[in-house]
């Protein structure tokens, strides 16, 4: 596939973007089938992958320029200011939003902010769109409170022209660092969510939780998960670093008793959400720590599964040590680095891994998502 930025040496974060998307696949495939050696057999199923193209539901875009010429991108290798407007991961109507919302910028008069002048105010904006409707979540990463009048000046116009977007914020980052947000998020709409749906569960994005960025790779992941667990039939789950709660809400039924615990409170809030809807009444999300969490209930009951989804750093060893103690009869590990996935898989004793997928979530690149299913014994 032809992407100019990249041709052009504007853009490198698509490593892989000029290789045929059989062979970006396979390296992938070739990887995970060595790292995860040490614990063959198991059964590898066909690995998933999505469209190579408008696949993005979610725009980082640096704001760079000036006020009347404002650019939303990146800085290049050389250190150029580029428009990443027309950037083929992303939809159609993503695309036509972000160079709306360039135009919006210069209209409202605010200043990107200048990392070597530590001076402006517009640091990011941050655009996601829900696969279901074609809604739009956007917000304005500022430095300070100076530009929310400017902003809400020119919003009405805005909406008009694109009324798929349903919620609008202010997110402060004051601090002069490489920090995508701050604490702070001051709504602009009434509503303060966006609503997705994934193989009939509905899901909630919220600014600062974290959602996967590849829709329908996503739900084929999930897909996997349920069809999994559903050959188990545990009547207890225990889901950590849950997000907003796909893994347990796809898993579960009205009969199994489901713990979701995840950090981060804004998506626990989601995941309440989306329980209520879905009618499940033996439900408890908690915004706590997964590690504290589950080496806190080391003695206590044990789950019939357990479903991890960590970051990139993985589970680490606490955890690892933890699970090896009290063993749930089935671990359910989703990862999107393979590397951290085989370090804990070492770490963790007692179990044998049944079944092995790869979900290629980032196509061009060298990341992917595996899906491990692990049984005691």
């Amino acid at each position: 596939m032809r992407c100019d930025f990249f041709a052009q040496g504007k853009c490198r974060s698509c490593t892989h973007i000029e290789t045929p998307m059989a062979q970006q696949l396979a390296a992938k495939s070739e990887q995970l089938a060595q790292l995860l050696s040490p614990f063959t057999p198991f059964e590898l199923l066909a690995p998933v992958s999505g469209p190579s193209l408008g696949f993005r539901n979610k725009a980082k875009m640096v704001a760079l320029g000036a006020a009347h010429q404002p650019i939303l991108g990146i800085v290049s290798p050389i250190g150029e200011a580029v428009s990443l407007c027309d950037c083929p991961l992303y939809p159609a109507d993503m695309q036509a939003l972000l160079h709306r919302l360039e135009l919006f910028v210069r209209q409202a008069g605010i200043p990107p902010y200048r990392v070597d002048k530590a001076k402006g105010e517009l640091k990011f904006v941050l655009l996601t769109r829900a696969e279901i409707s074609g809604d739009f979540m956007l917000r304005f990463v500022l430095r300070s409170r100076q530009s929310i009048e400017r902003i809400e000046r020119e919003l009405p116009k805005l909406l008009a022209e694109f009324p798929a977007i349903k919620l609008v914020s202010v997110n402060l980052q004051p601090v002069h660092m490489a920090r995508l947000e701050g604490e702070q998020e001051i709504f602009l709409t009434e509503a303060q969510r966006l609503e997705e749906s994934f193989n009939g569960v509905p899901l909630y994005i919220r600014p600062k939780s974290f959602f996967q960025t590849n829709p329908q790779v996503a739900a084929a992941l999930y897909q996997s998960a349920k069809d999994w667990v559903s050959e188990l039939k545990p009547e207890s789950i225990w889901d950590l670093f849950c997000g907003v709660g796909g893994f347990g809400l796809h898993c579960a039924n009205k009969d199994t008793e489901l713990t979701g615990i995840e950090i981060e409170a804004e998506a626990i809030v989601c995941a309440k959400l989306s329980a209520e809807k879905l009618g499940l009444e033996r439900v408890n999300f908690k915004a706590l720590d997964s590690g504290s969490f589950a080496a806190a209930q080391s003695s206590g009951q044990v789950p019939d599964l357990m479903i991890v989804n960590p970051p990139r750093r993985g589970i680490g060893a606490e955890l690892c040590q933890a699970i090896s103690t009290f063993a749930p009869p089935h671990l359910l590990y989703s990862s999107c680095n393979p590397e951290s996935l085989a370090k804990d898989l070492a770490a963790i004793s007692g179990y044998r891994v049944r079944k092995v997928q790869l979900f290629d979530m980032f196509p061009h690149t060298d990341h992917y998502e595996v899906l491990v299913l692990l049984s005691r014994g």
